[in-house]
């Protein structure tokens, strides 16, 4: 799983721990919601899932980086469950 970090921010060693928490915290939270709907699909295996956080926006969304089979598969509810206010 990785994170491309959407901020305006300088960054600093502040910036650093703060996204390191929220990624902490978005990982946690992203891995039992993609358990959830592909566990048999992709056996635990999340490594080609990407998702752009934008610190500005406060959202969180699946990157294109992601293979569009599971994009799609994902995109119907995605926001609704982790994309709004994560940040």
């Amino acid at each position: 799983m990785n994170f491309n970090w959407i901020t305006n921010k300088e960054n600093t060693k502040e910036l650093q721990k703060s996204l390191l928490d929220l990624e902490y915290t978005l990982r946690t939270k992203i891995t039992r919601y993609l358990l959830q709907r592909l566990e048999n699909e992709c056996d635990g295996d999340f490594s080609s899932f990407h998702f752009d956080v934008d610190m500005i926006a406060k959202r969180i969304t699946i990157s294109e980086k992601t293979p569009e089979f599971f994009r799609l598969k994902l995109l119907p509810d995605f926001e609704q469950e982790i994309g709004y206010d994560c940040c």
